[in-house]
């Protein structure tokens, strides 16, 4: 009897272990899923132009994210003063099967250098086609040319973004500078968020964008899982 019983408990246990290396193995792994890589093209605002690496805005991204409850990867691929044209040369071979999403954060060299809108919307659906064809999830960053490049100038250069965002089933953001579109052009608060060129953020610039990005690139990402 007591070796019948002594059997029976030692079979229990056996079962009980392998239900318990079941559980914990699955909760491992999902614990070591992947995470979602994503891939921001852009130019010196994408690169971190004038700031210390951790500063930059994919590495201040990264750390929103690390904070958070969803695993993402941000890959840099920022080039400064890097137009549409340079980022349709380079997209291609950039990419990889792992990244998933791409931010598409291009237009403002090409718009200080007075390129035509129609060339940069030629390229810009250049790199949104390839995207497409890859099967990435895109994510469109938009530009606003001011007042003194001239009214035509300024309703085309517009157009393009929310245009292409569309027609691609994009997730359009109207610009990084959304966050910083509150304070006067010149005034203090302005100047506080900025570097000396008055053209790129700093540090404290780049935080109220990425507050601002953050909840929108994790709601975009959530909604493609």
């Amino acid at each position: 009897m007591f070796l019948i019983s002594m059997s029976r408990t030692y079979g229990v246990f056996v079962a009980l272990s392998k239900v318990l290396i079941l559980i914990f193995g699955l909760s491992g792994s999902a614990s070591a899923a992947e995470p979602i890589k994503v891939m921001a093209l852009g130019d010196s605002l994408t690169q971190g132009y004038g700031l210390p690496q951790p500063d930059g805005l994919v590495a201040q991204l990264q750390a929103w994210f690390d904070t958070k409850d969803l695993a993402v990867e941000f890959i840099n691929a920022g080039v400064s003063g890097d137009t549409t044209a340079g980022g349709l040369d380079r997209v291609a071979w950039l990419l990889d099967d792992d990244i998933q999403t791409v931010i598409v954060a291009l237009g403002g060299n090409d718009m200080l250098r007075g390129i035509n809108p129609d060339a940069s919307r030629t390229n810009l659906r250049g790199i949104l086609e390839i995207l497409r064809d890859e099967g990435k999830d895109i994510v469109l960053v938009g530009m606003l040319a001011p007042p003194n490049y001239g009214p035509e100038y300024q309703t085309e250069f517009n157009a393009i973004f929310p245009e292409l965002a569309d027609e691609f089933r994009a997730t359009y953001i109207e610009s990084y500078f959304v966050p910083l579109m509150n304070y006067d052009l010149g005034s203090a608060e302005l100047r506080a968020h900025m570097q000396a060129d008055g053209i790129h953020p700093n540090a404290k610039g780049v935080t109220k964008i990425v507050e601002y990005l953050g909840p929108i690139l994790k709601a975009t990402l959530l909604s493609k899982l």
